[in-house]
């Protein structure tokens, strides 16, 4: 890994308003290899305990495969693949014998040592990569408004406040095979900043604000800050939220 800078780290997770949660979220370190971390993180949907059962299987799916990833000699756009297309079918399998329908989006990114970064996803949970305050990428949304705003049927803003925002095109659990993103960041430097996010995050907030709070504040204090302010901008309607922020903080010289 570059010696330009050091990752700092945090989760967070909260219930919201719901009555339960079906979010969850990781980040692990490599037990092998210095500077290879995998962030995971799971919406689930599907009653009660159908979204609980789906987002526990990719997490249980993610741990299983990161121990057995190799960064010197294994793809990593491979492993992320293989991490979707595995708990897709764990969750369908768990369906069979569950009364509900369980469902989850994944939103995942691997740093490898070497300074590359890939990252994954599937329905509307995101992932951001910024630099410093300045926004590079996210994912997009395998979601019914997400097409509209692709169309220019829909502005973003429109899209945030859509009656329908909710409904997804495409997700882990399901009837057909998940869509699939995959996104390579070939070098990432100090001042980078990821986070991935449950849309009970990132509705509240543009992306402008996001790259305000996560370029002024430590990894801790922006995934606090964020969950205190869509808290209370859910205005006691809020679902459950989860978020996991990795910052490439510059080393002192």
């Amino acid at each position: 890994m570059s010696k330009g800078y050091r990752l700092t780290a945090s989760t967070g997770i909260h219930k919201g308003d719901r009555d339960y949660q079906q979010d969850q979220v990781m980040l692990l370190t490599h037990e092998r290899v210095s500077g290879c971390v995998l962030a995971v993180l799971a919406d689930g949907m599907g009653g009660r305990s159908g979204g609980r059962k789906a987002s526990d299987q990719v997490m249980m799916t993610a741990r299983q495969l990161f121990e057995r990833y190799s960064p010197a000699t294994d793809d990593a756009a491979a492993a992320l693949k293989q991490l979707v297309e595995e708990a897709h079918t764990v969750i369908k399998l768990t369906a069979i014998s569950a009364e509900e329908e369980p469902h989850s989006t994944i939103a995942t990114f691997l740093i490898n040592p070497g300074g590359d970064c890939h990252w994954a996803h599937a329905g509307d949970s995101r992932i951001y990569h910024f630099h410093g305050n300045k926004f590079i990428k996210r994912t997009m949304d395998h979601s019914y408004v997400q097409e509209l705003v692709n169309r220019g049927e829909l502005t973003e803003e429109q899209a945030s406040d859509h009656p329908q925002s909710n409904i997804l095109l495409g997700c882990l659990g399901s009837e057909n095979d998940p869509p699939m993103d995959i996104h390579l960041i070939s070098r990432l430097r100090a001042g980078d900043i990821l986070m991935a996010c449950s849309d009970g995050v990132w509705h509240y907030f543009n992306t402008t604000e996001i790259g305000s709070i996560l370029s002024t504040l430590s990894a801790r204090e922006a995934t606090e800050f964020l969950i205190e302010k869509a808290r209370s901008r859910g205005h006691g309607g809020g679902d459950n939220l989860s978020l996991v922020i990795v910052k490439l903080e510059p080393l002192e010289s």
